[in-house]
């Protein structure tokens, strides 16, 4: 089989420059190894399914809001499947690809695919740690755990989860939140170490507020299972679980390629190593997680413009332009941050000032009772310019936004104080905020 494009990986990137090459008329190969991830990581295993839990953690019970997320996620996923395979240029392929050249890959379905042009977008999945029993049916991955309402109607009594990254912190608050009794257990001594301490002392005590355990310093030795529960067991204690979580980051796709085969190089960690307009070689790109970009959806759509921009537009745009961009923690409240923190700030040698809100001097906070929480911003003392926001409240992620925008532009941090906002409204303790500079 011939093509013009070759696209590897039905990922937020591979998706969308496959609607783009069909607008040009340009014949396009997308091969996706799994029908279960039409849509890529963030649809099925991901954001969605993992933040709609969390809404409905809220309002129902486990097993009516696993039906409900399934019931999106297979919306969402035959939406996205037949938004590209009905494309009268594009044809998908259920498969797993191998490269044979720089130019050849070989399916899983007995096919050999020739492209012009190829692009990996394959993604990341979850790394399991070398220990004892991690083979265990009690043991899961972040996919595992969104899908758990598959085989059982009630939340784990008890929940451990290895790691206290960002991922973990979600998992505890959601399973707490259905009712699950949820510990933590870290290897490091450290716990959200590039957050600012004023910050992490607030999600301490919500941590301790709904009594989730969290353990620093221990390095899990084994998972011992019983008829009943798995232990897991530390260099200095033993939890009892009925469900173990492994959260402890996430590693490229790209094992199976067999890119030996190519002139492309992978780096210590196994990604895809590729210049600031992600190619990789004369003719193979890489978009997303597998590129080692931030594993965020919506950098893997800004992969996508990059790579759009240099094959249609004026070549200009770059991964070193991208170099702000907001997070957000859905935890409750959300956690969401821009630029520098003030730790950073600290280290940076520019002369800088910060300014800090309670969520519970905030009006709207005060209606609905959810006080815990603070807001802060960093500015630049000599040009009042911001350099960092970090929003720990209410309605934080949708906030968080104006500062891209504002950054972006150069909106100096006097603009906020005097700015125009609805009320009662999170975004209006803004002014509050930006009045202290």
């Amino acid at each position: 089989m011939q093509t013009k494009n070759l696209i590897i990986g039905f990922g937020k990137a591979g998706k969308t420059l496959a609607g783009l090459f069909d607008k040009h008329g340009q014949s396009t190969v997308l091969v996706e190894q799994s029908d279960k991830m039409y849509g890529g990581t963030c649809i099925n295993v991901g954001c969605i399914p993992s933040k709609k839990l969390i809404h409905e953690a809220k309002t129902d019970g486990f097993d009516e809001a696993m039906q409900n997320k399934d019931a999106l996620i297979s919306t969402l996923r035959e939406a996205n499947f037949n938004k590209i395979n009905d494309l009268s240029n594009v044809r998908v392929i259920t498969a797993q690809a191998s490269f044979v050249d720089d130019n050849t890959v070989t399916l899983s379905t007995g096919e050999t695919v020739r492209a012009e042009r190829i692009f990996i977008n394959t993604g990341a999945t979850p790394i399991m740690p070398n220990v004892a029993g991690v083979d265990g049916e009690r043991i899961y991955d972040s996919t595992g755990l969104l899908n758990l309402g598959d085989t059982q109607k009630t939340a784990p009594k008890r929940l451990v989860i290895v790691g206290a990254g960002f991922i973990a912190l979600e998992f505890a608050f959601m399973y707490h939140a259905f009712g699950s009794q949820v510990s933590i257990v870290e290897r490091s001594e450290e716990f959200l170490a590039n957050v600012d301490d004023d910050v992490r002392e607030i999600v301490l005590d919500l941590l301790d507020e709904r009594g989730i355990e969290l353990h620093l310093g221990q390095d899990v030795q084994e998972f011992r299972h019983q008829d009943t529960h798995t232990q897991v067991i530390t260099d200095k204690l033993t939890l009892d679980a009925d469900a173990v979580l492994i959260a402890i980051g996430r590693q490229p796709n790209t094992n199976s390629l067999n890119l030996q085969n190519t002139s492309v190089q992978l780096d210590e960690r196994g990604y895809v190593v590729c210049d600031d307009k992600l190619k990789a070689t004369n003719n193979i790109w890489a978009m997303g997680d597998v590129a080692g970009s931030p594993q965020f959806t919506y950098i893997s759509l800004d992969d996508y413009r990059i790579v759009a921009d240099d094959l249609f537009g004026s070549g200009t745009r770059q991964r070193a332009d991208r170099n702000i961009f907001p997070t957000s923690v859905f935890i409750t409240p959300p956690l969401s941050q821009i630029g520098m923190s003030e730790k950073q700030a600290q280290v940076s040698g520019k002369n800088y000032q910060v300014a800090t809100l309670a969520a519970q001097n905030i009006v709207k906070a005060k209606m609905t009772g959810n006080t815990k929480g603070l807001l802060k911003a960093v500015v630049d003392k000599d040009t009042n310019e911001i350099l960092g926001v970090t929003l720990f409240c209410d309605d934080s992620h949708e906030i968080i936004n104006l500062f891209k925008l504002a950054m972006d532009n150069g909106v100096k941090a006097d603009y906020f104080k005097g700015q125009i906002f609805t009320h009662p409204t999170m975004s209006e303790s803004l002014n509050d905020l930006f009045a202290q500079f």
